[in-house]
């Protein structure tokens, strides 16, 4: 699992191993993707079972997509209370992440649940948010999430596990919920990305000045040296 991404890494004592709880977790949660793909996929197919239960394969999928949510706050809880930093968590946890949201993403769309220029905005703005950090991990910076980030990621976990639902149990209209939740969460990750590239091009722009008064400093020193 990742450390807190506010916090700068450190070399951690056991950073190459690989059997720990959260780690464990992220595994178990790359584990569940294909259970919920497979339950949205087999829901819409024409066999006469399926048909049968839609709404039971419909709900595997959003409690699945659930549990695998739950694991993602307390891998992270877990790496972060007891110090847990390993390059295979570091690695495995971004991507089980991705893989996890834009795979049932692209199945609602599919499905006509979701939008695809909803999709497409969600989609899109990982990949840039993912160059963004290694842009920024070049020039040894750190791009904190920030408040918008949180809201981007709560509203998208409401929202895609209730259009994977699809249901209207006593009255709740899930649908729509699960539409204005995941419009927000386009909306949010919007500015969130905007509020992300002006941060780092201030903490750029800081930096530069910075080397440039290093530079002014050693060539004052030089000339010193040499009157």
């Amino acid at each position: 699992m990742v450390p807190d991404q506010n916090k700068p890494k450190s070399h951690h004592p056991n950073e190459w191993e690989i059997d720990n709880l959260p780690n464990r977790l992220t595994i178990f949660r790359v584990i569940l993707i294909p259970i919920i793909l497979g339950s949205l996929y087999f829901s819409h197919t024409a066999g006469s079972w399926s048909l049968a239960h839609i709404k039971l394969l419909n709900y595997i999928a959003a409690w699945t997509f659930v549990a695998a949510s739950i694991t993602d706050f307390f891998d992270g809880y877990i790496a972060r209370k007891k110090n847990i930093v390993t390059v295979f968590g570091s690695f495995l946890d971004p991507i089980a992440d991705k893989f996890l949201v834009i795979s049932s993403l692209i199945m609602l769309q599919a499905l006509g649940r979701v939008h695809v220029f909803v999709v497409l905005i969600l989609v899109l703005r990982e990949m840039y948010i993912t160059a963004l950090r290694l842009l920024a991990m070049e020039k040894g910076l750190i791009v904190p999430v920030g408040t918008l980030g949180k809201w981007k990621t709560a509203t998208q976990m409401v929202g895609i596990p209730l259009l994977m639902a699809n249901d209207l149990p006593f009255g709740i209209n899930m649908p729509l919920l699960g539409d204005i939740a995941i419009y927000l969460a386009s909306i949010f990750s919007l500015y969130s990305a905007l509020e992300y590239s002006i941060g780092l091009i201030k903490k750029i722009q800081k930096l530069k000045k910075e080397n440039r008064q290093k530079r002014r400093e050693v060539n004052k020193k030089g000339k010193t040296i040499e009157s």
